[in-house]
């Protein structure tokens, strides 16, 4: 059995980028990274981007600003190593 370490390691999106999908989905981290990787292979790269996009609208909604700053951070991240297939400009 793969642990969640091994599987990250395997995946093509960062730790991050896989928290922010689990706590957009309410999910475990392992059924996201599940999520993050098939989107990514299939060109839903701008789904993770959207999901990223409100968890960070939801973190300011809720005057988390420290997890809204980590989070576009994690956007940033993204959308840096995803350019090819970014079709909008960040928030």
């Amino acid at each position: 059995m793969l642990t969640y370490e091994e599987c990250l390691a395997m995946c093509d999106l960062t730790e991050g980028e896989i928290e922010a999908i689990a706590e957009h989905e309410h999910m475990d981290p392992m059924i996201a990274l599940a999520l993050g990787q098939y989107l990514i292979s299939h060109e839903g790269d701008q789904r993770i981007k959207s999901i990223i996009l409100d968890d960070i609208r939801h973190a300011e909604r809720s005057r988390n600003l420290r997890h809204a700053e980590v989070l576009r951070k994690v956007l940033q991240h993204f959308l840096a190593t995803h350019p090819a297939r970014d079709e909008f400009a960040a928030a």
